[in-house]
């Protein structure tokens, strides 16, 4: 199922309370919430100049009144007279605002290295970087060449070498952590004006954290080095946001009772099942085995795609007209799923991956790489 949020009640039609024709839902992509719901999604709409899209709520045909609920409305694509005018930008956290491993990964393996106790174990950067050539960035297999070459601990039996690796690694990460969330962290040169550069072209701009691999407090932290102003002109979406969203309380089936026809309920939960049901299905085809959904694989991706479909709703967009900036193979992943188009921006860590269902890969904001200009021209290379 391929738009969810968008066309799972395809099937049912709804009257206007305005207006007594009968409007077909298949051309909406509709967010339906209860009056009053304190959990409703609205675009922001008030944070960016719209200059080239109509406000949401005083175009006509966008506010469908029904029963008791109120079905907030954006027009399709085969409606929309310019739908290329139409255009929002979600970006990823890690390697995307900032490159951490590009700035703080050899030195949260030394403070690891002294946390341990282990004194003989220092990175330089030439070692690092040798490391990360032969081992693909893989840490663990850094970690196992390293101290193949220099010696294990003489304490340590052969059959704990794989807990003592793991030991160091999660040591690796507080350090890494810490040294994000300090001051003196960088952000990715250009990405500050990137921001500004949405702003004044008046595209909507959101931030995901839901599905950071380091966490959304740690995710937080990154954005706040944007400066208070510059926050104010982006929606940030965590797990929270994702929850609230129209989506999120379809995939949790909460808040549909209150505010919806039970009719309209069994048919949206039965869409997303059917969703749940279709990721399952293509890692089984993958792996050539037989699965049941709520497999590993399938949750995380469909986080992933909670977030991007939550992301593309507080932008107030549907998520075809939506470009995910990601960093890593997780936010590409997601974005194949649902048909977002999506750029990646390589970092230290991605310098060698490959991201085929990329529209383009570039190294970093600004000049020759990702401008919003280039994003309006969709000159993706």
């Amino acid at each position: 199922m391929e738009t969810a949020s968008c066309s799972i009640l395809s099937s049912l039609c709804f009257s206007n309370k305005n207006n007594n024709n009968v409007i077909n839902s298949r051309r909406y992509c509709c967010l339906y919430a209860p009056r009053r719901n304190p959990y409703l999604v609205l675009p922001f709409s008030s944070t960016f100049p719209r200059t080239r899209r109509r406000d949401f709520f005083s175009s006509p045909g966008k506010c469908l009144h029904f029963n008791h609920s109120i079905a907030f409305c954006s027009l399709s694509s085969s409606d929309n007279p310019n739908p290329s005018q139409e255009l929002a930008v979600l970006l990823e956290v890690e390697g995307v605002l900032m490159d951490a491993y590009r700035v703080g990964n050899r030195q949260a393996f030394n403070v690891a290295f002294r946390k341990l106790g282990l004194d003989c174990a220092n990175w330089s950067e030439p070692v690092y970087l040798d490391l990360v050539r032969k081992c693909s960035g893989d840490e663990e297999r850094m970690l196992n060449l390293y101290f193949n070459r220099i010696g294990w601990p003489t304490s340590l039996p052969t059959n704990e070498r794989g807990p003592f690796i793991k030991s160091v690694l999660r040591e690796k990460k507080n350090a890494l952590d810490e040294f994000v969330m300090s001051k003196s962290s960088p952000l990715r040169p250009g990405v500050e004006s990137f921001i500004d550069d949405a702003y004044h072209e008046g595209i909507p701009l959101v931030i995901v954290t839901a599905y950071s691999k380091s966490g959304d407090k740690i995710a937080r932290s990154i954005i706040e080095k944007l400066g208070h102003e510059r926050i104010s002109k982006v929606k940030i979406v965590g797990n929270e946001e994702v929850k609230r969203s129209f989506y999120g309380q379809l995939v949790t089936n909460k808040g549909l009772s209150s505010g919806l026809d039970e009719q309209i309920a069994k048919e949206a939960i039965k869409a997303v099942s059917a969703e749940k049901q279709k990721i399952a299905e293509d890692v089984a085809s993958v792996l050539k085995l037989s699965v049941e959904i709520d497999t590993g694989s399938s949750e995380s991706l469909g986080k992933t795609v909670a977030a991007l479909r939550a992301g593309a709703e507080y932008a107030g967009l549907p998520f075809q007209n939506c470009v995910l900036i990601a960093g890593n193979q997780t936010g590409v992943a997601g974005a194949e799923r649902i048909g977002m188009p999506c750029i990646v921006l390589r970092s230290s860590l991605t310098s060698r991956a490959e991201f085929h269902s990329a529209k383009a890969i570039m190294d970093g904001f600004g000049g020759a790489d990702l401008t919003i200009s280039k994003l309006r021209q969709k000159k993706w290379s």
